[in-house]
């Protein structure tokens, strides 16, 4: 994707973090926006507030991603009101640290909905339309924890490892084609993921939404397959390809254990 100007980009999860960045981001570049996320009413102020500082055109959609059928829904509904997508941003998802058996399975499930299954009915559902206009994009929020085993982070990790693989295969299918596919990998982030998966980041380096939602579309623009947000993040990305699987196991369950277990 070569240019963010008087495209139209759909953001889901866009009431609050890295999702609102990427709206005041996106709208700031000269993007229309179509905001999505389960809180109508943050949206609209959102909405207004967007639309008021950059003049630029901001529709909402309420969608709850945990619905098997939202992602058709909200597709329909779109095309219903004579909209085009250029620009799909997969951000909505939550996560969970904790002892793998002190979660519900329904509450797993639902991860895996909303952090895999939403996402791939977007992209299946965008992509035809994309293909056929080119210069489009998507980009996935995937995570740091998607580049290895994270013990007591398990499937969240595990559902972020799935983004990150899934964007790069798409990059390969449909980068030819005009569609720019940018898996973003932030590491702890000022958002409110932490009280929602009873994170204990104390003492851990953080980014700001606004910087994560900048380096993505940067990445997008410079038709990157990925990102990871951070030097310090990009370093420890390296560890996995010098030391063993086993050995990058007992490193992260000796930080995550103390995080999670006290």
């Amino acid at each position: 994707m070569k240019t963010i100007k008087n495209k139209t980009a759909l953001i889901t999860g866009a009431s609050s973090g890295i999702g609102e960045a990427f709206a005041y981001e996106l709208a700031k570049q000269g993007a229309n926006l179509i905001l999505t996320a389960r809180s109508k009413d943050k949206l609209d102020l959102l909405a207004k507030k967007i639309a008021a500082a950059y003049h630029v055109k901001v529709n909402v959609f309420e969608g709850d991603l945990l619905k098997k059928e939202t992602p058709q829904q909200l597709y329909d509904n779109i095309k219903q009101a004579g909209l085009s997508i250029d620009l799909l941003v997969n951000n909505a998802g939550f996560g969970k640290w904790t002892n793998f058996l002190d979660q519900t399975m329904e509450e797993y499930e639902d991860m895996v909905e909303i952090n895999i299954n939403a996402l791939v009915k977007l992209s299946y559902l965008v992509l035809p339309d994309m293909i056929k206009k080119k210069d489009c994009g998507i980009i996935n929020v995937a995570s740091t924890g998607a580049l290895q085993p994270c013990p007591y982070v398990a499937a969240y990790c595990a559902s972020k490892s799935f983004v990150l693989n899934f964007s790069e295969a798409l990059y390969g299918e449909y980068n030819h084609k005009g569609v720019t596919i940018t898996a973003l990998c932030p590491g702890n982030t000022t958002t409110g993921f932490q009280a929602v998966a009873k994170a204990n980041t104390n003492g851990m380096a953080a980014d700001t939404p606004e910087t994560v939602a900048k380096q993505g579309i940067q990445a997008l623009l410079k038709n990157k397959s990925f990102k990871i947000v951070g030097r310090m993040n990009y370093a420890q990305s390296f560890l996995p390809r010098f030391l063993t699987r086993k050995t990058m196991i007992k490193v992260v369950t000796g930080m995550m254990n103390s995080k999670v277990n006290g």
